[in-house]
């Protein structure tokens, strides 16, 4: 019974035709809730990551799945991802409506970093088109302390203002430049 059981369910799996997250129909719940917005779409690299970012509760929009992420070392290039059919979506409108955003949300890891690079570069040339990141850095509950030198540097770039002037100027790696740095008058 058990192999039975598992042979349907392979059988009766496939992957949407518009995300490429794992179905049980040619699209998946996702991609046919109207209520959701087409226009931002996620770009991740598993079916199991869109579950991660669905628990938060705070996106609505559609998801692109890659299908892993960019590694030479290897053999995954941008042929073996679904890269093509992303780019193919920003170009074309679906139900009407025309992809405005595009979060990557690859990890933050060599190769998700190496991804997320590769695919701002791609999509540069669409003109109307808002290509944005997941914020890195450190997480709720940490210690500066144990924080390693990437995780700490990532969150200062990173880093929100709370309060204050909107637009301070800052170096190339986010770190505010010296000339910036409101300092106290001498005693």
């Amino acid at each position: 019974r058990l192999r039975t059981a598992l042979k349907a369910v392979v059988d009766g799996i496939t992957y949407c035709e518009i995300c490429g997250t794992v179905a049980a129909a040619e699209r998946c719940r996702i991609c046919s809730d109207p209520r959701r917005d087409p226009t931002v779409v996620c770009v991740v690299g598993e079916p199991k990551d869109i579950e991660a970012i669905e628990r938060t509760r705070e996106f609505h929009g559609h998801y692109h799945v890659l299908g892993g992420a960019l590694d030479p070392i290897n053999g995954i290039g941008p042929n073996e991802l679904r890269i093509a059919g992303l780019l193919r979506r920003v170009g074309e409108q679906i139900e009407g409506a025309e992809i405005t955003e595009i979060i990557i949300a690859t990890n933050p890891n060599t190769t998700g970093e190496a991804t997320a690079t590769y695919l701002a570069r791609l999509l540069r040339p669409f003109p109307d088109l808002v290509v944005s990141r997941l914020a890195s850095g450190l997480p709720m509950g940490a210690d500066l302390e144990f924080a390693d030198e990437l995780t700490l540097g990532s969150a200062l770039s990173g880093r929100r203002i709370l309060s204050g002037e909107k637009a301070r100027p800052q170096s190339p790696a986010g770190v505010l430049a010296p000339e910036h740095i409101d300092t106290p008058p001498p005693p």
